[in-house]
């Protein structure tokens, strides 16, 4: 059977359920360089930073339940990068290795021209190749290399920032 997954823009009702993703990959110190859980009322100011029209957050869904987010995000806060934007994606783990990020990802850069970005951005750590070789397969490039930035319960890690330039 093919399971149908749909897209959509997320509701604040969604950020218990966004959350909950988020924090399935923070004991594995290989996705986010958040040390603990976060809460729900600690993400409201990050939910509330995304539009639809400017800086989405997705969700897609499997049947009524929420499987995965996407999360665009504002470089640098200045307006001469108004059209970078760095793309964030958290899958359940019950769905990964099953194309979810693949999907993700077609649909952000199919999503870009009209959201006015030409220029990707994904923050990876360097031990985390599933992540980095998925963002290769769409034609990030490896644009910086951060030795050592993060404190990882005493293992320091690289960061790597790919981008990809966004033909409208």
């Amino acid at each position: 059977m093919i399971e149908s997954y749909i897209i959509e823009d997320a509701r604040i009702d969604d950020l218990e359920r966004i959350v909950e993703i988020y924090n399935e990959t923070v004991a594995s110190r290989m996705v986010t360089a958040d040390l603990e859980p976060v809460t729900v009322e600690s993400k409201k100011p990050w939910f509330h930073e995304h539009s639809p029209e400017l800086r989405p957050l997705w969700v897609m869904k499997s049947g009524d339940n929420i499987i995965a987010w996407l999360s665009f995000q504002s470089f640098y806060g200045r307006p001469a990068y108004n059209a970078t934007a760095e793309i964030s994606i958290y899958i359940s783990s019950d769905y990964r290795a099953r194309g979810i990020g693949r999907l993700l990802i077609e649909r952000a850069i199919a999503a870009c021209p009209g959201l006015s970005i030409s220029t990707l951005l994904g923050f990876v750590f360097a031990h985390n190749e599933p992540s980095l070789a998925l963002l290769r397969k769409f034609s990030f490039d490896q644009w910086a290399h951060l030795p050592k930035v993060a404190n990882l319960d005493g293992v320091e890690r690289d960061l790597v920032i790919l981008g990809r330039r966004i033909e409208s």
